[in-house]
């Protein structure tokens, strides 16, 4: 790894287009490891900590304060200006701050939050809330250690467990998250957004629509097999949606980014028809 800060991680080649990756609730900044290590050759790949997570489990969740530090982060690692990679938790801050502070963002990509958390769809997120506040402090890392490390292999279940897990600032963040619509701040942003959601991730694919309508220029993506934790499930599929995805924004001068050599004349899975991959 090129570097790391208090609160994030950075790689990559320093000239290169940015990419910052923001974690789901409860996680941290190391559930990017495989994402970082498969796009680090041709771009500057950042993974944070979301306040209430981390290294920064000491802080206060809010959807602002969140997206303030993703910004912070942009500013510091990633030279004013990156796509920004959002699971879960991270997409709807990843909304919030595109809303906000859209020069700073040069593309999107929402995992795992294209539905409301309001009215009977606030549900899941305040059960899982209330879970995880009866399992803090009471076996919850023994539970999520086992979980990962019988999911996953060790390549991407060991750094999950070293960055430890979050159950009372992952609680404090789904219910900061409760009452807000955010089709409408993506709606805001005049950039492009990919929606990469897993077949098996139900409640946001079914709710996919409204999120894709409101969007300014949206592609979608589907990744066969894939549950709410897309990035973990398919890896190399996550990463080379992303990278392709990448590769079709412009430049600042208008012009779309050459793809690396070895990549010319691929078919890209980031069509708008909503493709499995």
């Amino acid at each position: 790894m090129t570097g790391a800060s208090v609160s994030f991680d950075v790689d990559g080649p320093a000239d290169s287009p940015s990419i910052v990756f923001v974690h789901g609730t409860r996680l941290s900044r190391a559930v990017w490891r495989a994402q970082m290590d498969e796009l680090r050759d041709a771009y500057r790949v950042v993974a944070l900590d979301l306040p209430g997570h981390g290294a920064l489990a000491g802080r206060t969740f809010t959807v602002t304060a969140a997206a303030d530090e993703v910004a912070r982060v942009i500013d510091a690692a990633a030279g004013g200006r990156a796509v920004v990679v959002g699971l879960s938790l991270g997409g709807y801050v990843a909304m919030d701050l595109a809303a906000r502070r859209p020069e700073l963002v040069r593309g999107l990509v929402l995992s795992g939050a294209t539905a409301e958390p309001v009215g009977l769809l606030a549900t899941p997120y305040l059960a899982l809330a209330w879970l995880m506040d009866r399992l803090d402090g009471n076996g919850a890392d023994a539970v999520n250690t086992w979980f990962f490390r019988t999911r996953f292999g060790p390549a991407i279940a060991d750094p999950i467990v070293a960055g430890g897990f979050w159950s009372a600032g992952g609680a404090e963040a789904l219910r900061a998250l409760v009452g807000n619509r955010f089709a409408p701040r993506l709606a805001a942003y005049p950039g492009p957004t990919l929606i990469l959601n897993g077949s098996w991730d139900l409640l946001f694919r079914l709710t996919v629509g409204g999120f894709a309508r409101a969007a300014q220029d949206a592609r979608r993506v589907r990744l066969g097999g894939a549950t709410h934790l897309a990035n973990l499930d398919r890896p190399a599929a996550f990463s080379l949606a992303v990278r392709r995805f990448v590769e079709g924004l412009p430049t600042a001068e208008g012009m779309p980014v050459a793809p690396p050599a070895g990549r010319r004349g691929q078919r890209s899975p980031t069509g708008r028809d909503g493709a499995q991959c």
